[in-house]
C-alpha cells in the first residue's frame, strides 16, 4: 500500500474530509464528506488510473490504449497515459455529457462516440482494443481498485469510529476499494452501496446471488448508469457491504441541492448519491448518534443539468 500511495501523492494531494455542521444540523447525524470532487480531474478516479498505468508500464509498453467511460473514467486514464506517452481511446455513449467529453479531449484521448449506453460502449471499446492490437483498460480491476483504495484510508485514518460509509456504486472500484481497506484496518465500519432506482443491476444481483443484468440504465446519474455488474466486484461486494440502498432521480437532484446549500460544493449525480441514500436512511432513525461519512465521488456535472437542479428540477434523459 505504501507503494501505491507514493505513487498517487506523487500526483495529487490527499483530498479533505470535513464534517459540515449546517449538513449534519439538516440531516440530523454527524456526517463526514469526503471531497473526492477536490482531485485534479474533480473525482476519485484519479487515482486508479495513475495506479494501472504505472503496472502496465511495469510489465511491458503498450502501444495504444483502448477504454470505455461516462466520464470520470475516461479523464483518469489520459490524465495517467500523458504521464507516460501512450495514446489513448475513450468510448462514450451517444448524449455523453458534452463537458465530461470536452475534459477527456482536453487530457488528450481520442473520443469516439457509440452505443446507447456505458455497456454498449464498452462492447464497441473490446471490438476496437482487438482490431488495433491495444490495450483494453476496464473500468474495474485490482489495479484500479489498489488506486482508489487510497481515498478509503485517507478518510478511515483523518476520522476514527466511523460508524458508516455510504458510497456510489458504478462498476465498483470505489466500494470494493472500501472494503479492502476497512478490512485492512481491522475496522467494524459499515460500507453501504448505494444505486440508482432506474439501473440497479448490483442490487438486483446481491439480492439473487448471482449477476443479473437490467435492460436500462436511464438516470442522470451518470457515474452510476450500469447494466452489467463485473463478477469480481459482485463477489468482494456480496461479502463486504452491509446493505445496499437504491435512490431516485428526484432524492439525488434533492442532495445535490443540499450539498450545494450546506457546503457551497458541486456533486455530479453520483457524488450526490451517497448523501441521497444518506438523508433517506436518516429519515427512519437508524442513524441516531452514529458517525457517518459520504462519498463525494465527484463534482463534473454539466451548467445545465446544476442549474435544472438548483432551480428545483430533475435532468431527464
Amino acid at each position: 500500500m505504501q507503494r501505491v500511495s507514493d505513487l498517487v501523492y506523487t500526483h495529487l494531494q490527499p483530498t479533505p474530509a470535513l464534517a459540515w455542521p449546517l449538513l449534519g444540523e439538516e440531516v440530523g447525524v454527524e456526517t463526514w464528506v469526503k471531497h473526492e470532487n477536490h482531485t485534479p480531474i474533480g473525482a476519485f478516479k484519479v487515482r486508479g488510473g495513475l495506479v494501472y498505468l504505472e503496472e502496465l508500464q511495469r510489465s511491458g509498453h503498450a502501444r495504444e490504449i483502448v477504454t470505455a467511460t461516462r466520464g470520470n473514467h475516461g479523464q483518469s486514464i489520459p490524465f495517467a497515459a500523458r504521464l507516460h506517452d501512450i495514446p489513448v481511446h475513450v468510448y462514450v455513449p451517444e448524449g455523453n455529457s458534452a463537458e465530461k467529453n470536452a475534459a477527456m479531449r482536453a487530457w488528450g484521448a481520442h473520443l469516439h462516440v457509440h452505443g446507447v449506453d456505458f455497456d454498449e460502449a464498452k462492447e464497441a471499446a473490446a471490438r476496437e482494443a482487438q482490431s488495433r492490437d491495444a490495450h483494453l483498460i476496464p473500468s474495474y480491476s485490482e489495479h484500479l481498485v489498489r488506486g482508489v483504495a487510497t481515498y478509503g484510508l485517507e478518510l478511515m485514518q483523518a476520522v476514527e469510529d466511523l460508524d458508516v460509509i455510504y458510497v456510489p456504486i458504478g462498476m465498483g472500484s470505489g466500494a470494493c476499494s472500501l472494503i479492502a481497506v476497512r478490512d485492512m484496518l481491522g475496522l467494524s465500519t459499515e460500507i453501504v452501496g448505494v444505486v440508482s432506482a432506474v439501473a440497479d443491476a448490483m442490487a438486483r444481483s446481491l439480492e439473487a446471488g448471482r449477476i443479473v443484468h437490467t435492460d436500462t440504465a436511464r438516470t442522470f446519474a451518470d457515474g452510476v448508469a450500469t447494466r452489467m455488474p463485473h463478477p469480481d466486484a459482485f463477489e468482494v461486494m456480496a461479502k463486504g457491504l452491509a446493505r445496499v440502498v437504491r435512490v431516485s432521480d428526484d432524492e439525488v437532484a434533492a442532495a445535490i441541492r443540499l450539498l450545494y446549500r450546506t457546503t457551497h460544493n458541486i456533486a455530479e449525480g453520483a457524488g450526490a448519491a451517497a448523501t441521497a441514500a444518506l438523508v433517506q436512511e436518516a429519515r427512519t432513525g437508524k442513524l441516531k448518534h452514529r458517525r457517518v461519512a459520504v462519498i463525494l465521488s465527484g463534482g463534473n456535472i454539466d451548467k445545465e443539468w446544476f442549474a435544472a437542479v438548483l432551480s428545483g428540477a430533475t435532468p431527464s434523459v
